[in-house]
């Protein structure tokens, strides 16, 4: 395999993540390492149906390991989830002499890949980059640890205006349909309660343990909830608690996309730096079709068919442990 590959198209596609950069240098640098050719795909599938492609060399990646975003830009393509469209972007692949694939994105772009892989059995490898840590077969993936670091960051700020004047904060983080993000920054933060999909808490059990402060005359505290929450987002459970007590003075931040900027952590930078290794090395000794990933520390190589569309479980017992901590 390894000497039948000698060009590979590297993209970047769904939602950004601090690290997406380093990961893009480990597979061009590399690559270039074992000899072969290495070209950008621009804004992800859109691009690679537009045939815009760019080659790059070892010094056009250099000083990007830190720096947050994708310089291959990314984009979500309609047209690509068509037989047609597939059928264009493969045809610009030939047109470029592209003959292997690495994507570094979330479940969409794994999907993609694996509908082009089965049309045209064009060798591929998925990196799993997406702040949200949802993708099964991986430990970790790229942008989770920085995104949850800045989460921590700006909880950490709220605490001091939350003791200042005694208030009940409720603070939204990102994180799709996974609570990731949240149960980790919440217990960092400390938080009085957190709220995430995965967990069967009701809007009856959080009013119960906030309103238990007010035995112990506890009035500042921090709620975290994760976007995707079944009991509603950060205003509808603020409201929700307004309209049953007037004890607590009530404010809400929703984080967003704050969470998606900044420098990579050294974490992130490093996990990139080994899929990227990984992926090129391992087109090289014929993995294709699946997900590179870590997990205990070690590398593992995923079949598409068992990661994609699963959920990564996440332990429930560190809400056990949040619990503990809050009282």
């Amino acid at each position: 395999m390894s000497s039948t590959i000698q060009r590979i198209g590297v993209f970047t596609s769904g939602g950004d993540a601090p690290g997406m950069n380093a990961a893009i240098r480990a597979v061009v640098r590399t690559g270039i390492f074992h000899k072969k050719e290495v070209f950008g795909i621009t804004r992800g599938y859109e691009g690679m149906i537009e045939g815009d492609f760019v080659k790059l060399g070892a010094r056009s990646v250099g000083n990007i390991l830190q720096r947050g975003g994708t310089i291959l830009k990314t984009a979500r393509s309609d047209e690509f989830k068509t037989a047609e469209g597939r059928k264009q972007a493969y045809d610009q692949l030939r047109k470029e002499g592209i003959d292997a694939l690495i994507a570094i994105g979330g479940d969409g772009t794994f999907t993609g890949l694996h509908k082009l892989y089965l049309e045209y059995q064009l060798p591929s490898l998925c990196i799993p980059g997406t702040i949200d840590n949802d993708i099964a077969g991986t430990d970790y993936t790229i942008g989770f640890d920085t995104a949850t670091n800045t989460a921590v960051e700006a909880i950490d700020k709220i605490r001091d205006t939350a003791l200042s004047h005694n208030r009940l904060f409720f603070i939204e983080v990102m994180g799709r349909n996974s609570g990731y993000i949240a149960l980790y920054s919440g217990i960092a933060g400390g938080a009085g309660a957190i709220i995430i999909p995965e967990s069967e808490t009701s809007f009856d059990k959080v009013y119960e343990l906030l309103t238990a402060g007010e035995i112990t005359n506890k009035r500042s505290n921090l709620v975290v909830i994760a976007e995707g929450s079944k009991i509603g987002g950060a205003n509808e459970i603020a409201r929700k608690v307004a309209e049953r007590t007037d004890y607590f003075d009530i404010k809400v931040t929703i984080l967003g996309h704050l969470q998606r900027g900044g420098t990579p952590t050294y974490f992130d930078r490093v996990l990139a730096s080994k899929l990227g290794v990984a992926a090129v090395e391992g087109l090289m000794n014929g993995k294709t079709d699946a997900m590179v990933g870590v997990r205990d520390n070690k590398i593992v190589y995923n079949l598409f068919d068992s990661v994609m569309n699963r959920p990564h479980e996440i332990d429930m017992d560190m809400l056990r442990i949040a619990k503990i901590l809050s009282i």
